[in-house]
């Protein structure tokens, strides 16, 4: 048995005990209740005898002592037998005890809030001791009554447990239709044209129109993020974005940032247009984060290199004057210095506007070189790897940029795939609104989602595919990588539900507890 749950078991018992004591407490007060009403009684029937009295000796004010206590010997004989006349001023209870009902005192138990638990279940223990209270078994049998028992089972089973997803032929109908409206949006918007350039490599001839508007968002947000961390603006007055790259590189000098192979000491190829996605420190992602600040502490930089993790000794001092200060700046110069690169280098966007110029890579795309397999087509003549052909692409603009008008499509299709479930639960299924909530603890909405993601993936596929005429580089750039990590979130979720059918579902269960906390508390 594991401790947690030995710690349920434990707490079970004690509950199991405290019932005990409830239904000791609620006996006590039952027989506390019928000996008051007992006594009531009794002062009731006192109450008529003295009355009786009092009429009685009140009309025999004239009758002598003897005569008094025969008449009143007689009058009390018919009541009770333990009143017994001294004289003949009145009368006293018999000099002998009269017979009481004893109530035994309830047992309680006693510890101190502040001890362990261990002490607390130890005194719960031998008060079941004492009253042969039985804490072998299950005691979870014995907290409930057969009802009750049946009512939770029902209401475990209905809603804290995995359940089948109940779609029917409309929820279908109304997914499929959400993806593939995403997938014309994806083809025709984000999608790159391209050309076959000079020994057929891939040339990018357009970018999508969602692209460019992201290019123009990104160097919005470059040039805001440089002023805000003290740019002052061009000399000439303009607030071009060659300027506000240029602030940023000086301001945010780190120590993974080669651009050839030289810098590296020709342990592997690399040029300007593809150091940003072999340098894991330029990833803005998790892995991108912890890259950066280990490479800052240890003078140290991390790169991707056929397939396999290089590492190249860099001199570097990360300022701070303790550790948490040195974290701290390792943060901020990597944040700075992605936002330095990420619309391209002051250099290129300067001498050629045109041009979008080498950015960041897709959060998490740099690993991609680790799959260094393979021999694909990635131009007219020659063949290269998975890793070679990903590395190729993210040169030719698939980078965060791109990635952004990417995930247009995605959030298209998730917002109106969930407002088709909401539309449909509330005004075709006559549910509440809150029970048409689309969210994900919802077999149905899960479902749904994985169709409409299904569809989009499969239009951008096989669009990419079609385009692409067999060349790996061209239908990685045709592709929706976001679309797809989408779908393989979807997805995993689905068979997680699809094999847990019928299980308890932890997280259900504490959300329900959290908010029956929640409400006692506020009540």
């Amino acid at each position: 048995m594991t401790q947690k749950f030995l710690d349920v078991t434990q707490q079970a018992n004690v509950m199991l005990v405290q019932k005990h004591l409830t239904e000791k407490s609620e006996t006590k007060i039952g027989e506390i209740s019928n000996e008051l009403a007992k006594l009531k009684s009794s002062q009731d029937e006192v109450a008529v005898l003295i009355s009786e009295a009092y009429s009685l000796f009140g009309s025999i004010e004239d009758t002598d002592s003897e005569e008094f206590i025969i008449l009143s010997r007689e009058f009390f004989a018919d009541y009770d037998e333990e009143f017994y006349f001294i004289d003949n001023e009145g009368y006293i209870l018999e000099d002998k005890p009269k017979k009481y009902h004893q109530i035994e005192l309830l047992e309680v138990i006693d510890y101190n809030a502040e001890e362990n638990w261990d002490d607390i279940y130890s005194v719960y223990e031998q008060y079941a001791l004492r009253n042969d209270i039985d804490l072998s078994n299950d005691p979870f049998k014995k907290l409930m009554s057969e009802s009750q028992r049946i009512e939770f089972e029902q209401m475990v089973k209905q809603d804290f447990t995995y359940q089948k997803a109940q779609c029917d032929k409309y929820d279908y109908m109304l997914a499929v239709t959400c993806g593939a409206l995403s997938g014309i949006i994806d083809i025709c918007f984000v999608s790159f044209k391209l050309g076959s350039g000079n020994k057929g490599n891939v040339d990018v001839i357009d970018n999508g129109p969602l692209t460019k508007s992201a290019d123009k968002l990104v160097d919005q947000a470059v040039i805001k993020f440089a002023k805000l961390v003290g740019w002052e603006g061009s000399r000439d007055g303009k607030d071009t974005i060659q300027s506000a790259i240029g602030f940023l590189e000086k301001k945010y000098r780190i120590n993974y940032d080669h651009r050839h192979t030289a810098d590296v000491g020709s342990l592997f190829s690399m040029n300007t247009k593809n150091h940003h996605i072999m340098s894991l420190g330029h990833s803005p992602d998790i892995v991108g984060l912890f890259f950066s600040i280990l490479d800052q502490f240890t003078s140290q930089a991390h790169f991707i290199a056929d397939g396999k993790l290089v590492s190249v000794d860099s001199e570097f001092k990360l300022k701070g004057g303790n550790f948490i200060a040195k974290i701290f700046c390792g943060f901020a110069n990597w944040l700075g210095h992605l936002f330095s690169d990420i619309a391209g280098s002051s250099g290129t966007r300067g001498q050629f506007p045109n041009r979008r110029g080498s950015g960041i890579p897709i959060p998490f795309y740099s690993l991609l070189q680790l799959l260094d397999f393979g021999k694909f087509n990635v131009n007219d003549k020659d063949k290269g790897s998975f890793a070679q052909a990903c590395v190729m692409a993210f040169q030719k603009g698939y980078d965060a940029r791109h990635g952004l008008a990417m995930a247009v499509p995605v959030l298209i299709c998730e917002l109106l795939t969930r407002l088709m479930y909401l539309v449909k639960q509330k005004f075709y299924h006559k549910k509440s609104w809150a029970d048409s909530t689309p969210s994900m603890d919802k077999p149905e909405v899960v479902r749904m989602l994985l169709v409409s993601h299904g569809t989009l993936s499969l239009i951008d596929a096989g669009h990419a595919g079609f385009k692409s005429g067999g060349n790996l580089v061209a239908f990685i750039m045709q592709s929706n990588v976001i679309a797809y990590a989408r779908f393989a979130t979807v997805a995993l979720k689905e068979v997680k539900n699809w094999y847990y059918v019928g299980k308890v579902d932890p997280e259900k269960i504490e959300s329900y507890l959290d908010d029956e906390y929640a409400r006692m508390l506020s009540s």
